[in-house]
């Protein structure tokens, strides 16, 4: 699969998860809407790194979320300088709140939702932005 195939293969996929995402918040479904509204920004994170040409890690075969959420933000946002600085804990902030919707008995709020939802969106246009500039 060429680079640029790959990339759009993820995009959809984050396109995909925040569009769930609004449904699931919509339906009062918070915990659910937290866990897509962080897939929805790791999906857009793996198609900008892919844009960008960052290659797997060495003898990797899948974007892992430390991977991922560790070279986005040192490589696009502080080396790069391709994303700003309001996105560099989008990842981890949206990561956390998907593992207290997964791992704890602890509910997410309508509140707590609602903010990761539009940081995902934020964060997905943002790169949508730049990943249309790069083709």
């Amino acid at each position: 699969m060429t680079r640029n195939l790959a990339a759009q293969v993820y995009f959809a996929k984050a396109l995909e998860h925040l569009a769930a995402a609004e449904s699931e918040y919509g339906n009062h479904r918070y915990n659910t809407c937290a866990k897509l509204a962080y897939y929805a920004s790791f999906h857009s994170a793996v198609a900008a790194l892919i844009w960008e040409g960052v290659p797997l890690p060495t003898g990797g075969s899948i974007w892992s979320h430390a991977f991922v959420q560790a070279e986005f933000s040192r490589l696009l946002i502080n080396q790069r300088k391709r994303y700003p600085t309001e996105h560099q804990d989008v990842l981890s902030r949206t990561f956390s709140l998907r593992q207290v919707a997964d791992y704890t008995t602890e509910q997410v709020s309508q509140t707590r939702a609602l903010r990761s939802l539009r940081r995902a969106a934020e964060f997905v246009s943002a790169i949508q932005s730049r990943g249309g500039a790069t083709q």
